[in-house]
């Protein structure tokens, strides 16, 4: 079941990437910044992890032990965007994950999501794109 989440977490931050392109009309190419920061809080008791995109384009994942959680760091010039994926299993209905991508100290992207009746979470809060 983990591995099958990990991988759906990987399709679903290369999808939003894929479908980001720098001739989006939003205002996301205006940050200048590339100090990413990736937060995730919540009641979530299940097991978690995130797939996030790090400097230099590449995929990242990491089992999240407790809540919350944040990754930061500095985007290389080669870095098109950020984007993370946080899923996890073994919950409880109605717990929930908020899942935020932080871009020069602002909130970019954000999202919360709450958990199946099974148990499962799903929080993608999309992805931004730098401006070229």
């Amino acid at each position: 079941m983990k591995s099958i989440l990990k991988t759906l977490a990987i399709v679903l931050t290369l999808a939003f990437t894929a479908v980001s392109c720098s001739s989006d009309n939003d205002d996301n190419g205006g940050a200048s910044s590339r100090d990413i920061k990736y937060e995730v809080s919540g009641n979530y008791a299940g097991t978690l992890s995130a797939t996030y995109i790090e400097s230099g384009n590449g995929g990242q994942n990491v089992d999240i032990t407790s809540l919350p959680w944040s990754k930061e760091f500095t985007a290389s010039a080669d870095t098109y965007g950020a984007g993370i994926t946080v899923s996890g299993y073994g919950g409880t209905q109605g717990q929930t994950l908020t899942v935020k991508i932080i871009v020069g100290g602002k909130v970019e992207k954000e999202t919360t999501a709450t958990a199946t009746n099974d148990g499962i979470i799903v929080a993608a809060p999309g992805s931004f794109v730098f401006g070229q």
